[in-house]
């Protein structure tokens, strides 16, 4: 049986694997962990888990806009290199 545990504020901490046999800790719940929470609290009353974590703290979670990869931004400045290379074998911009 999957068991999930809590700290004495009831937020997540761990999971583990006992006997269907074994008595389930008193700091623990066999009730699931559905995924995408971030930061898991349980409710002993409604035998759920829930979201805690603000917005803001969501937010923070997600991933950064790549950054342009260095082959590309390397292509670019040789090719605006030489353009302006080319410009000025003719005399200057045109």
């Amino acid at each position: 049986m999957h068991i999930y545990y809590y700290d004495e504020n009831f937020m997540y901490t761990g999971e583990d694997i006992i006997s269907e046999y074994d008595e389930v800790p008193k700091n623990a719940t066999d009730v699931g962990l559905p995924k995408g929470l971030y930061l898991p609290k349980y409710s002993e009353e409604k035998r759920t888990w829930n979201e805690s974590a603000s917005k803001e703290y969501i937010e923070s979670m997600q991933p950064k806009p790549p950054l342009p990869n260095d082959i590309t931004t390397l292509k670019k400045q040789a090719a605006l290199l030489t353009l302006q290379v080319t410009q000025m074998q003719r005399g200057g911009a045109s």
